[in-house]
């Protein structure tokens, strides 16, 4: 079963509503309906997540409408209170198929110190997008070989989940933080007739995550930066469905991919209102009120009153362009300024423009050498990309099926003037290592488990690993941990078959362990 490693993390403070209470001059905002009577505890979830035969699921994205954790005694507490804070009604989206090997920071709340006896969840909205390989058409309109989307219904009012069992009853104290790992599985989930039944045996788990000195995983957070105050190293970011996080700097975080357009030392100087940013969370206040997150690194997505797309190189078209042009099309996975221009789980048809410029996002990791990303030359099937929209470009092409009904996703197409590889996750077993090198191969998992639609020739990708690369999981936690017949997940960049050779090649940024019993 496919596990996401889809972060959702809670924790204390309501940040941004706490200033005037007097405890912590680095959060900003205020208490809104008053402050809190007494320190608040610290929680955190983080959400990890296959599909029917014949299907490869590319696209699973659910609205989290509600969490809610119950006390032994008193009234439940939401742990959603950021988003109505901040003037928004959007609660957290969630791509499911995006977070094999990484984490996404969803949401602040205040949790008071007590005794737990379960976690209420509610999600809506689920939206499907499928290849289908299998024999036949689903309903009327999904060819065998197309790209078909649903919305799917959630069987057996499966929708809300309640978890009573081990961890809980728990405890969450006003100096301990606390944290939730909450898999998602979805070839347990998506039923035969892809209806989505969450309630399904072992469909949805929950575990507790390690304490100190094991920290737990904290994710990121895309969002547009609202303000920033030199004095006290604390800027705040605003995700795209509309929940605020105040952030802290220190010495220690890097500040990576700023253009000497934005700044000329790295710094919380680079960040100005209404940037785009990434910030890779790397621990949160575990007293008092603080509920201000610490950045381990802040990356430099797009400037103010840009737009750009995320999303996975589906296919190249054979089509004929001017030298140095090239068109693909890509699902589309992330918008990080939201518009419905450009709609999520849809395809683009996009002109790679014979001058745009060509990066690697590597987050302050270095590319081994033989890779490059230079021009479409260096384009392959599978690569995740950020593309910068050029203005005046982007049309609709398709507007998608009907509620409750399969069709072809929603299509837009537009010009990209610049391109950005980003890392691409896989999932799958060793199948060879090579101590010498410090790489490994990669079996292909089935389709679902890789950036989807690899040429039916790739059956592996060639890993190459670093004296940077992270290992979970494993023991020891390094390159040595590895065994064939493991089964991992990659979080890399993805490059073109070496010279001479057939599979593509991953830098790995992160390799984790997947017990395969729970896949």
């Amino acid at each position: 079963m496919i596990r996401k490693s889809l972060a959702f993390i809670v924790i204390p403070a309501m940040s941004a509503l706490l200033a005037g209470c007097g405890s912590d001059p680095a959060v900003t905002g205020s208490c809104g309906g008053g402050c809190p009577a007494s320190p608040q505890g610290t929680v955190y979830m983080t959400m990890t997540d296959d599909p029917p035969a014949g299907v490869s699921v590319l696209f699973f994205q659910v609205t989290l409408a509600n969490a809610t954790l119950t006390p032994t005694s008193g009234s439940p507490v939401s742990l959603l209170n950021n988003i109505s804070a901040f003037g928004s009604d959007t609660p957290p989206q969630i791509d499911v198929t995006q977070l094999q090997a990484v984490s996404a920071f969803l949401s602040s709340a205040q949790v008071p110190p007590g005794t737990y006896s379960s976690l209420s969840l509610t999600f809506a909205n689920p939206q499907l997008v499928i290849y289908n390989q299998s024999d036949s058409s689903l309903g009327n309109s999904c060819a065998v070989g197309s790209i078909c989307q649903l919305t799917p219904a959630f069987d057996n009012n499966s929708s809300s989940l309640s978890f009573t069992s081990t961890p809980f009853p728990i405890t969450v104290g006003a100096t301990s933080p606390l944290g939730f790992a909450i898999d998602f599985h979805l070839n347990t989930v998506i039923q035969p007739d892809l209806s989505v039944n969450l309630g399904a045996t072992n469909g949805v788990t929950i575990s507790e995550l390690p304490s100190a000195p094991t920290p737990p995983q904290l994710g990121s957070i895309t969002g547009t930066v609202v303000t920033v105050t030199p004095s006290t190293g604390v800027f705040t970011v605003q995700a795209p469905w509309g929940g605020s996080f105040d952030i802290a700097t220190t010495s220690s975080t890097a500040f990576d991919n700023f253009p000497s357009s934005a700044c000329t030392t790295p710094g919380l100087g680079c960040l100005a209102q209404g940037q785009i940013v990434t910030v890779a969370v790397s621990s949160v206040a575990a007293t008092g009120y603080s509920g201000v997150l610490t950045a381990s690194q802040v990356t430099y997505v797009q400037a103010a009153n840009t737009q750009t797309v995320e999303g996975t190189i589906i296919q190249i078209l054979p089509l004929p362009t001017p030298a140095g042009e090239l068109i693909v099309e890509m699902l589309l996975h992330n918008s990080p300024v939201p518009t419905s221009a450009v709609p999520i789980g849809g395809v683009a048809t996009v002109t790679l423009a014979s001058s745009a410029a060509y990066t690697i996002d590597n987050n302050g990791f270095t590319i081994p050498p033989g890779l490059s990303f230079n021009g479409a030359e260096d384009v392959t099937v599978g690569q995740n990309l950020r593309l910068l929209v050029e203005p005046g470009t982007l049309s609709n092409t398709g507007s998608g099926p009907g509620s409750s009904a399969w069709g072809p996703p929603p299509s837009i197409s537009f010009t990209a003037s610049a391109v950005e590889l980003e890392p691409s996750q896989m999932t799958g077993s060793i199948t060879a290592i090579d101590s010498s090198a410090t790489s490994f191969t990669l079996g292909v998992a089935g389709p679902f488990f890789a950036p989807w639609p690899m040429p039916t020739a790739v059956s592996s990708f060639d890993v190459i690993t670093t004296g940077q690369t992270s290992y979970t999981g494993f023991n020891p936690e390094n390159f040595s941990g590895l065994a064939a017949s493991d089964f991992v997940s990659v979080n890399g960049w993805l490059f073109g078959p070496a010279a001479g050779g057939v599979s593509p090649v991953i830098a790995a940024q992160s390799v984790v362990s997947r017990p395969a019993a729970l896949f």
